[in-house]
């Protein structure tokens, strides 16, 4: 193990993975219990566009899918605000533009076009010491907020007519609550990708979940199993040479079946008679 850790890019990318698992155990649950799903699909597909953008212009495409998530989630956030119907129209359309501007910008970009497996399935491996720091920023950033705006947040994430009438700004905290969740996904495309970046937000609050009721040890639980889910994929793509998004994720996969198929099993066990 102390060999493993001797090498700068495993140093990154267990770092990287931890504060991976953090963004995602502070947010997740505030993602599922809003039904925000399918926006978090349409922020991290989006954020294809910035990177193409990136990539032209010759900066860090950590940059350009920030600034495109960023500018995703307001415009989402005034939508919803405004409460205009068809909300998942607009989502979509921000989902196949953003991918559409990605692929025209990367073929545009002189020279090699990078890898776009990369993007969409992630490469933990490869994270530079730079985008190490600007992880590190985005987590201070989003459990900072998470930290100051808790309990508002939990108010509109549970009933939200009951923040209202609490007189709570419903409204600020909504868009605050996107522009976290548009700054966790960039984080997260980094370490699974732009496809598999709702199954990292999901899975680790899906086997808290099973595990725990109130929200608080949700999100502690939540914390936990992405750093064990993340950890593990990171172990088996360098021992066993698996793609490191996808080993992420099917390990997360993998334990939430047993985890629920052991209650599943204890459950019926205690309602038998006798």
């Amino acid at each position: 193990m102390s060999a493993i850790l001797s090498y700068e890019f495993m140093q990154n990318a267990i770092l990287v993975g931890i504060m991976a698992s953090i963004v995602c155990g502070v947010i997740g649950p505030f993602i599922v219990t809003r039904r925000m799903v399918f926006i978090s699909g349409g922020l991290s597909h989006t954020a294809f566009g910035g990177l193409g953008i990136a990539y032209w212009l010759g900066i860090r495409p950590l940059f350009g899918a920030m600034a495109f998530v960023l500018a995703a989630a307001v415009l989402i956030g005034r939508q919803e605000e405004k409460r205009l119907s068809r909300n998942d129209l607009f989502i979509g359309i921000l989902w196949a533009v953003g991918v559409a501007i990605g692929i025209l910008f990367i073929h545009m970009t002189p020279g090699y076009a990078p890898d776009l497996m990369s993007f969409l399935f992630g490469n933990i491996l490869t994270v530079p010491r730079a985008d190490v720091l600007i992880t590190l920023l985005l987590t201070l950033m989003v459990t900072g907020a998470v930290a100051i705006y808790y309990n508002g947040f939990v108010a509109i994430a549970l009933d939200e007519e009951y923040a209202r009438a609490r007189r709570l700004p419903v409204a600020a905290l909504k868009m605050g609550l996107m522009i976290l969740t548009a700054l966790s996904i960039v984080t997260l495309i980094q370490v699974v990708g732009i496809l598999l970046v709702i199954a990292l937000l999901t899975i680790p609050v899906a086997i808290a979940s099973e595990l725990a009721r109130n929200f608080r040890r949700i999100m502690l639980l939540s914390i936990l199993c992405g750093i064990l889910i993340c950890l593990s994929g990171l172990m088996a793509s360098y021992f066993i040479e698996f793609p490191s998004g996808a080993s992420i994720i099917l390990i997360g996969g993998a334990l939430l079946g047993v985890i629920k198929g052991v209650k599943r099993v204890t459950d019926r066990r205690k309602s038998a008679p006798g």
